[in-house]
């Protein structure tokens, strides 16, 4: 019986989450499982893993075969370097604490590029969100001169057609005293 650590489904339409199973390999991809190890969440940003790392290596160590998916996932996780380092330790190369040394360094250096990724994507999207807001305030004020230079326009039209009609007023006016005036 060919034993398979896989993703399960789960989750609504366009919203998938996944579990971390270990299943027979014959089984259906959500069918039955033998054993849940972690879930997996890829519409986070970063993608929320959470995995049993002590399950991952036993069951690695009995001799399940990860899909590229989850192989990738343990590799993120770790999983693979501790099983690499249990290995060592099996062999005599490391003892136990300098295995488990390696291993927690190596996770404080993930966490902390993770914490520093994350911090670089907000301060991105700050100064992203400050250029659109500076692009807007740029292109409404551009549409604020142009109305107000329409305006002005306007007014100044207007200010000549009274003026010219003022004028027209006072001409035929000016006419019918120079014809009176004449007579």
């Amino acid at each position: 019986m060919p034993v398979r650590m896989r993703l399960q489904r789960h989750g609504k339409k366009g919203m998938p989450f996944y579990h971390i199973v270990i299943a027979d390999g014959r089984a259906p991809r959500d069918g039955k499982f033998i054993e849940k190890i972690g879930t997996y969440n890829p519409i986070t940003k970063p993608a929320e893993i959470v995995i049993n790392i002590d399950k991952a290596v036993q069951w690695i160590n009995n001799g399940a075969q990860p899909s590229d998916t989850v192989k990738a996932i343990l590799s993120f996780k770790g999983v693979l370097l501790k099983n690499h380092l249990l290995k060592g330790v099996a062999k005599g190369a490391l003892t136990q604490e300098q295995a488990d040394v390696k291993f927690n360094e190596w996770v404080a250096a993930k966490e902390a590029k993770i914490s520093n990724n994350k911090t670089a994507e907000k301060l991105a999207s700050k100064e992203d969100l400050k250029k659109r807001l500076e692009a807007e305030a740029k292109i409404n004020e551009a549409k604020a001169t142009a109305i107000a230079e329409k305006r002005a326009k306007a007014i100044a039209a207007e200010k000549a057609a009274e003026a010219t009609e003022e004028v027209a007023d006072e001409a035929p006016a000016t006419e019918e005293n120079a014809d009176t005036t004449a007579e």
